[in-house]
């Protein structure tokens, strides 16, 4: 990790926003696989997209909930989630290889996220399903612990669009969204908090399903160039 530079992802595929924009904008997406949302044709999409780009591709697995948008807290089976997972990578790793480029992580969505933070069976099974891949994720959470006793390689991210609350144990958590004030909007304050954010991790994330996702993310770049950074993949 370099304080001169930063990675900017977003999740891409959802089949809620400018695409095309935004990955002329980030250096690398999150690709959703099917189970929150996202299609063959939308992969297909976006990885050839990002492959005339020089974008990274990162598998964004959730739990199988589109009607929630993976975001609805789910109990699943260890043992069915971790061959979730491994359907996703799976599914998305031959699509990205006809378009000529190769899943480089993989990364949780939405409830799956915030669970794997602190859920050993849950991230364990994420990581057991996602083969050997590089996890990036939440600073102080169980996934990027395990994965790195694993001997896997992990990243850090932040937020900037994303209000933050203190864990039992003193780490930082995502603020639940339907607390107020949880997700943030304003594209200005977006980016000025990506540039207080970007010292400490290897990669800010610009959620991709907001009113305001592409002005977020250029306003991002934009801030995060003009304090010296170097926007970069960082797998």
């Amino acid at each position: 990790m370099s304080s001169r530079r930063v990675d900017l992802n977003a999740d891409l595929g959802e089949e809620v926003t400018d695409d095309e924009a935004l990955l002329a904008v980030v250096t690398s997406a999150n690709v959703a696989c099917g189970f929150h949302a996202g299609n063959a044709t939308t992969m297909r999409l976006v990885c050839e997209g990002a492959a005339e780009r020089g974008v990274r591709i990162g598998a964004q697995v959730s739990y199988a909930d589109r009607e929630g948008f993976g975001r609805r807290p789910l109990d699943v089976p260890t043992d069915v989630l971790r061959e979730q997972v491994a359907e996703q990578v799976g599914v998305l790793s031959q699509i990205a290889a006809t378009a000529g480029v190769e899943v480089a992580y993989v990364k949780p969505h939405g409830a799956l996220y915030n669970r794997v933070v602190d859920d050993e069976e849950q991230a364990r099974a994420v990581l057991e399903g996602s083969g050997r891949l590089p996890v990036l994720g939440l600073p102080g959470g169980r996934l990027l612990a395990l994965a790195a006793q694993a001997g896997r390689a992990t990243f850090l991210e932040a937020f900037p669009d994303r209000a933050y609350v203190e864990g039992a144990d003193g780490s930082r958590r995502l603020m639940p969204r339907d607390r107020p004030g949880a997700v943030l909007h304003e594209p200005a304050e977006i980016a000025a908090r990506a540039v207080e954010l970007a010292d400490g991790v290897h990669s800010l994330c610009v959620h991709g399903d907001g009113p305001t996702a592409v002005a977020a993310a250029r306003a991002v770049r934009e801030a995060l160039e003009g304090s010296g950074l170097s926007v970069e993949p960082f797998a």
